[in-house]
């Protein structure tokens, strides 16, 4: 089991460490529904410093990036991030990634946690035209600080204008003493917010900084349960669960970064997927009889009959209501379709809506 930088100060924060991906993690510290209204409402921190780092250099790396995405990486400049992702050659996803245009010529893939030794395979076997790879997984740490107050509680800690960071956009700067960290704004909450990249030496520092700048503020650590139930309210996927290596990307809703106007791993495939029509799609739905929706809970029709799984679910602190995510038929895809979720044998009755679930 490895530790991240600041497995130790985690532990004497009083956080409940789990393993996860390999890695031994803050699951949650006063509890999952205070530390998600933490960042609804204020600016919570937290650790994803386990998340995978590959940097692709030289004059042969878009070639390689554009070969193994889905997404259009010639649509990026520099200071600007892209949501792709990796299509195996069965119809399924590898993983889904973030791409970072450092430069021309040096891309940075943020890749999750769990697949990092898969990922790093899955390229380096498809990297025949030499770009220069180097996975920088094990020296960088990951802080994404999250929240409608975030901004405001950094900006102390740079002299770079944080509030002119849109969205999937980054700079590289400095930021709580450290003059090359990376500040971007790709947020997995639905809150507002940033991430920081720095290396593993430099991340204790960057931490102290952090919950200095913001103790007016009420900044807290937040642990990756609350990351659940916060992406979840969001609709956004999560690989292992929502995505696997068995989803398509059409299936899941990732059209919007399937782009055929270029080849890429599959695409022949997906491209006829996308002309016949998929025959399930992820839904969101929201239970209308009262229970909790969880990941691997049947989903069936009136008729009792099984026709998919719930992918994730929880009880949403933001809207007090059951949510969850699973595939589903096509004809049962629209919303208002009533769909039923099998909880201890019993058929609860749920409606298919559009996520997201919560709206700021």
């Amino acid at each position: 089991m490895k530790d991240t930088a600041l497995s130790k100060i985690h532990e004497s924060l009083g956080a409940k460490m789990v393993p996860f991906a390999g890695f031994n993690m803050p699951v949650q510290y006063e509890g999952v529904k205070a530390e998600h209204e933490t960042v609804r409402n204020a600016v919570g921190v937290f650790d994803v410093s386990h998340m995978g780092e590959f940097l692709l250099t030289g004059e042969n790396a878009l070639d390689l990036i554009q070969k193994v995405s889905s997404n259009d990486a010639t649509k990026l400049e520099p200071g600007k991030a892209q949501y792709s992702c990796l299509p195996n050659d069965k119809g399924g996803i590898v993983d889904d990634l973030i791409i970072y245009m450092i430069e021309e010529n040096k891309y940075l893939l943020v890749v999750n946690a769990s697949n990092i030794e898969k990922d790093w395979n899955w390229i380096s076997s498809h990297n025949s035209m030499g770009a220069e790879m180097k996975n920088l997984s094990d020296d960088y740490s990951l802080l994404a600080i999250q929240g409608p107050k975030a901004v405001e509680a950094m900006q102390s800690l740079s002299s770079v204008d944080l509030t002119g960071i849109k969205f999937y956009n980054f700079v590289v700067g400095d930021f709580a003493g450290i003059e090359h960290a990376i500040i971007s704004a790709t947020g997995y909450t639905g809150s507002g917010g940033f991430e920081i990249y720095c290396k593993n030496s430099e991340v204790e520092q960057v931490w102290k900084k952090v919950f200095e700048a913001g103790a007016s503020y009420g900044i807290k650590p937040i642990g990756l349960a609350a990351r659940d139930t916060l992406r979840l309210e969001m609709g956004y996927c999560l690989y292992g669960n929502d995505i696997n290596d068995t989803t398509s990307p059409l299936e899941a809703g990732l059209g919007w970064v399937t782009k055929f106007s270029k080849d890429f791993i599959n695409s022949e495939a997906l491209a006829a997927q996308k002309e016949a029509g998929v025959t399930r799609k992820l839904v969101g739905f929201e239970l209308v009889d009262r229970g909790i929706p969880r990941h691997d809970y049947p989903i069936v029709d009136a008729a009792g009959n099984e026709i998919g799984i719930v992918t994730s679910g929880t009880m949403s602190p933001s809207t007090g209501k059951a949510i969850g995510l699973g595939y589903v038929p096509t004809e049962l895809s629209a919303p208002g379709s009533e769909i039923y979720i099998q909880v201890r044998n019993k058929n609860l009755k749920a409606q298919v809506v559009k996520p997201p679930f919560y709206k700021a």
